[in-house]
């Protein structure tokens, strides 16, 4: 059976597959210039640019693409358009053509007792779907804002994005490999490929991927995924890093140690302590571990810093709250930089994995006011009221601010 989105998938690629790797290796012809944007911190002037299925998002990098949603999406709605989502890749070496109908990953390591491959059809109807909603979000997100500055590229807080997934979950598939007692870890590659010898490969614990969360999707909110997020299929982590998430998925392997790889290790590495933290200019950590679960992170959407607001005159505010899959308990904001906070109220819960909405009333008096907002999620973790550091720039999640002014 052929479907038709990926009829037109293929239509798609036949005439814009090498536009989408000229506008990797630099070029502007499809990938259409239209503006610049300045972002919040030291050197931030950026691009705006149109991709192909894309709408215009800010370019950090061309080669390998690198695309950052512009805030006011966020504001939206709860749910991140396909256009309008994050594109984070590590290769420059983008897939020239994909059949969404005949695309196969293949299935094996030396844990399985069953090699094979199955196609992206057979995902369709051989296995019986699921759907969620989540949160993808780079672990770089927001590194634009670390102070000290650290190396990699410099978002600002739109390297995130929350969507429907809809796809088979990952046990359902390695059953049918008969995986071993001696089973350890599951690596996932996809299809892009690097310049020299890094090809981009993650790794899961057996246990967790075989726990029920993880999904091999096939759609992205109610259709097949853009070009740019992982065609025709990704490895979807709900909770996790977007690190983990592989585009393009084509590799599953299940062995019984662990695998070398530089994406594995020294590369995503925290420091193994609950902080996960480091002293700008000090000494590294004794130990370190994978980047893992997202943390608990809360933004003001619906006012910008630097607005300016009518005094006296109410105002709703509205805002988002997520983290990796306790779900949030609680929201509180604060007007005057911290010294009195009161409880936002929260909006529909529509799964322990999404964005939550939370919104409150504000009525300000003439003058500037600091808005704060604070999550918690139901484990009681919440966000630091100082941002924390690392080297990398990664897991930022401090107490965002907003200075506004009433007149």
């Amino acid at each position: 059976m052929k479907h038709p989105s990926d009829l037109r998938r293929r239509q798609l690629l036949a005439g814009g597959a090498g536009a989408l790797v000229t506008a990797a290796m630099g070029g502007w012809s499809t990938a259409a210039l239209a503006g610049t944007v300045e972002l919040p911190f030291a050197n931030g002037k950026r691009s705006l640019a149109t991709y192909p299925e894309k709408r215009e998002l800010i370019v950090l990098t061309s080669r390998p693409p690198q695309l950052e949603t512009p805030w006011s999406v966020y504001n939206d709605g709860l749910i991140t358009p396909n256009d309008a989502f994050f594109v984070r890749y590590h290769n420059a070496g983008l897939p020239e053509s994909v059949d969404g109908d005949k695309h196969a990953i293949s299935i094996g390591g030396n844990a399985v007792g069953k090699k094979f491959s199955i196609t992206v059809e057979e995902l369709r109807t051989q296995f019986k779907p699921v759907e969620f909603v989540a949160v993808k979000q780079c672990s770089g997100n927001s590194r634009g804002f670390s102070s000290p500055r650290v190396q990699g590229g410099q978002s600002a807080n739109g390297a995130m994005g929350n969507a429907s997934w809809v796809g088979v979950p990952l046990k359902d598939i390695l059953a049918r490999a008969e995986i071993k007692s001696s089973a350890q870890k599951v690596t996932f590659r996809g299809l892009d490929t690097a310049i020299h010898e890094l090809d981009f490969m993650k790794e899961l614990d057996v246990h967790h991927a075989m726990a029920g969360e993880v999904m091999v999707a096939y759609q992205m909110n109610g259709t097949d995924l853009p070009m740019l997020n992982g065609f025709p299929v990704v490895l979807v982590v709900p909770g996790y890093y977007g690190t983990h998430w592989v585009k393009h998925l084509s590799e599953i392997n299940v062995n019984d140690n662990e695998t070398k790889n530089f994406w594995l290790n020294p590369a995503y590495r925290i420091p193994d302590q609950d902080c996960v933290c480091q002293e700008p200019g000090g000494p590294g950590p004794a130990a370190t571990r994978q980047i893992g679960r997202l943390n608990v992170r809360s933004f003001i959407t619906s006012v910008t810093d630097g607005a300016t607001l009518h005094a006296g005159q109410a105002t709703a505010v509205r805002g988002i709250a997520f983290d990796g899959g306790q779900g949030i308990r609680e929201v509180a904001w604060s007007s005057d930089g911290g010294q009195s906070w009161s409880e936002a109220t929260l909006g529909k819960d529509i799964g322990r994995f999404s964005f939550r909405e939370f919104t409150f009333g504000f009525t300000p008096t003439k003058g500037s006011h600091n808005l704060l907002v604070r999550a918690w999620n139901r484990s009681g973790q919440s966000q630091p009221m100082e941002a924390l550091w690392l080297p990398s720039g990664y897991m930022r999640n401090v107490v965002e601010s907003v200075k506004v002014t009433a007149v």
